[in-house]
């Protein structure tokens, strides 16, 4: 079973819907898959309080679900289902959805996301939103003159300490080996800074509270003679090991760096491959916001409307 689309949206989330809307409006009739998570990750978010327009702030699912019904107000077919191969050697391009039906697309708009990297631990699942969470810059903001923990060695870890520091009375650094992998500039200013400690040579057992995180189980030297473990109180716990782009159906065809992010043509939404487009986290390995996220889906949807223009599709 084949159906022809002039444009079709994989992924949802602010970048999925937000071209959604754009397209919509512009009459090319799009037609949208969610994928395996509809809404995206922010419907993992209890409080958004960064998205304009929400003074009072909004939870993620609600935002989510204001951003869908404005994109089907304006004739987006929002389906679900999940993309299990492509095809995208010529136009029209080709994928198939669940195995079983295949869209021809004129123009594709990747909107897949990224997904954080966790530790594996059932804490993190159990106090989802209660304290954890994989986004300083997002959540950092209920955490003033508090006390957090960030878990990572690297540039990413450092930064997000950094910011956290900027909020939180104190911050934690767990880092598993016994150095920082982060740049040298990263490392002094980390060391340098009195509200963050390094805990060099920890790694996490497990979280503790009572509904929210109050407190964080970490052994120092696991496996060695002097191994010990250690309790530290903390009010909420940072993962900073790196995010993974849900990118890697499109590789054969789309270029992307070394991590899987998908590679634009620098200031735009475009891909090596013309006519397909990357909006949002599976693009952008340093914003990661809801709002830049949705910035770069109305730019795809844009992109996608003057390539048919030109086209004459």
């Amino acid at each position: 079973m084949t159906e022809k689309v002039r444009c079709l949206i994989i992924g949802s989330g602010p970048a999925g819907y937000t071209a959604a809307i754009y397209a919509s409006r512009a009459n090319l009739s799009p037609v949208m898959y969610e994928g395996m998570q509809p809404g995206g990750q922010l419907t993992t978010t209890n409080e958004v309080e960064n998205f304009p327009g929400y003074p009072e702030g909004i939870t993620g699912p609600e935002l989510m679900e204001d951003l869908k019904k404005q994109a089907t107000r304006f004739g987006a077919d929002i389906r679900f289902g999940m993309v299990s191969s492509t095809d995208l050697s010529a136009a029209p391009y080709k994928v198939t959805i669940d195995g079983e039906k295949t869209i021809e697309a004129e123009t594709i708009i990747i909107s897949t996301g990224a997904t954080a990297k966790y530790l594996g631990l059932p804490d993190e699942q159990k106090y989802a939103g209660s304290g954890v969470s994989a986004c300083a810059t997002c959540d950092g903001f209920f955490y003033r003159k508090r006390k957090v923990a960030v878990v990572g060695g690297g540039d990413t870890a450092c930064e997000e300490a950094i910011y956290l520091a900027g909020l939180a009375d104190k911050v934690f650094l767990i880092v598993r080996k016994p150095f920082l992998r982060a740049s040298k500039i990263m490392q002094e200013r980390v060391l340098n800074n009195p509200k963050i400690e390094v805990l060099f040579e920890h790694e996490t057992l497990g979280l503790t509270g009572d509904k929210v995180v109050q407190g964080a189980k970490l052994v120092k030297r696991h496996g060695q003679s002097d191994e010990t473990t250690v309790h530290i109180e903390i009010d909420g716990f940072f993962l900073a090991i790196g995010h993974k782009p849900n990118s890697d159906i499109f590789k054969p065809w789309i270029e992307t760096d070394e991590v899987g992010y998908i590679v634009n043509v620098p200031g735009t939404p475009r891909t090596n491959i013309p006519g397909v487009f990357a909006a949002g986290d599976v693009a952008d390995p340093h914003y990661r916001q809801a709002i830049t996220a949705a910035g770069s889906g109305c730019q795809a949807a844009i992109e996608a409307e003057r390539y048919l223009s030109e086209k004459g599709l």
